[in-house]
């Protein structure tokens, strides 16, 4: 089981490192616009403009930016909108957390506890299941 853990740790760790890379030259929080079809970001903070500056970018950090949503977009959009860095990085941590407890309550005495706990860090584990390195033999 420990196992398991390290390795959901390393899933949790490549979430967070993409959801901070789509912050680098917008905000966490995305939102969507009038019709529903595009994503607007917050402006950037000035941060970003001396990236522009660096990269010889046009500098438009001073203004909202945007990203439309080709295909489909009405349908999409709010699906990447409500799927914004901020809110993958609030739930990274919340699996931390509960990570955290379930190794905690894998040392206990109760082997009704102990069961719980390696079940809910398999069950953590099913959405990364298409992932290098998932083992369907890790199932408690």
């Amino acid at each position: 089981m420990d196992e398991l853990v390290a390795w959901l740790g390393v899933q949790l760790d490549e979430d967070d490192r993409i959801a901070r890379a789509a912050c680098e030259y917008a905000e966490a929080e995305w939102r969507l616009d009038e019709d529903g079809a595009t994503v607007l970001w917050w402006p950037p903070e000035p941060r970003v403009a001396e990236k522009e500056r660096e990269k010889g970018l046009p500098v438009v950090s001073d203004r909202w930016r945007g990203q439309a949503i080709e295909s489909s977009g009405a349908r999409v959009a709010p699906h990447v909108a409500e799927w914004d860095p901020a809110r993958v990085l609030r739930e990274i941590d919340a699996k931390r957390r509960t990570l955290v407890r379930c190794q905690e309550a894998m040392l206990s005495a109760s082997p009704m506890l102990v069961h719980f706990a390696k079940q809910t860090v398999w069950e953590m584990a099913q959405p990364y299941a298409g992932r290098p390195g998932y083992r369907e033999e890790r199932r408690p």
